[in-house]
């Protein structure tokens, strides 16, 4: 039976097992406000809190 003449560290076997790829986000444009933001996630517009292109939360902080 074969044998391994070095011992494989756990980095190089830990390389050799990932799929992991570095990928670029998906991003959406919301046709109500123009706002480009990852889907199916909530994200703000001038401090208001929108999602799915309805306002959620409105901005009643004031300045």
């Amino acid at each position: 039976m074969a044998h391994p003449k070095r011992k494989t560290s756990k980095s190089r076997r830990d390389k050799r097992r990932t799929h992991y790829k570095a990928e670029k986000p998906s991003l959406t444009v919301c046709q109500e406000t123009g706002a480009v933001h990852l889907p199916h996630r909530a994200y703000t517009v001038d401090g208001n809190l929108y999602y799915n292109g309805k306002l959620i939360i409105e901005n009643t902080a004031v300045v």
